[in-house]
């Protein structure tokens, strides 16, 4: 696994460990097995970001520290240039570049994601969070599955939906394909 995954499974079970809570517990609030949040506690196994989000929304902690490792400093505003927000690449298929990280008490967690194309054979993984979610096509075509659904999205679509319910993304037509993904 790479070390940007370690490194972001050592932030995570270090908040554990400050806020004195049992692993059974962070799994809970991640809605998966204890097994499961083990595994990805050790960085031997990539941290969805709904398990990321549903722990820093528990705790109080910003999720771009869990994410990047960097703790939001500004409260007026904050300015991201192109191709500079903070990247972790949490595979080879998954990029997220934040685009408000520096922001104090963000309502909204806006991030760039790229996501590679991968065999047609390979699963899709789906994913639950706390909030909703908006993500708009900046490039390229998207299967997006939510809640048992399969939509097709192109270049300029958008859509708005309750991250609650099961989704997952994937790359079409062997080409990688970039979107605005803001979590609420």
């Amino acid at each position: 696994m790479n070390d940007q995954i370690k490194q972001i499974a050592q932030r995570l079970a270090g908040l554990r460990e400050v806020v004195e809570a049992s692993p059974e517990e962070f799994a809970k609030v991640s809605g998966i097995s204890e097994a499961e949040y083990l595994s990805l506690e050790s960085g031997q196994k990539d941290i969805p970001v709904s398990v990321l989000h549903n722990i820093s929304q528990k705790y109080g902690v910003d999720l771009a520290t869990l994410m990047f490792g960097d703790e939001p400093h500004v409260s007026a505003y904050s300015l991201t240039r192109k191709g500079k927000g903070a990247i972790v690449e949490r595979s080879k298929a998954y990029k997220y570049q934040s685009l408000g990280s520096g922001f104090i008490g963000r309502k909204a967690d806006p991030f760039i994601v790229t996501v590679e194309p991968k065999p047609e054979d390979t699963p899709l993984v789906t994913n639950t969070h706390s909030g909703q979610e908006f993500n708009l096509i900046i490039e390229g075509r998207m299967l997006l599955h939510i809640d048992n659904k399969e939509l097709i999205m192109n270049e300029g679509d958008s859509i708005y939906f309750d991250a609650s319910r099961p989704h997952g993304m994937k790359a079409l037509d062997g080409k990688k394909v970039k979107f605005l993904a803001v979590i609420i």
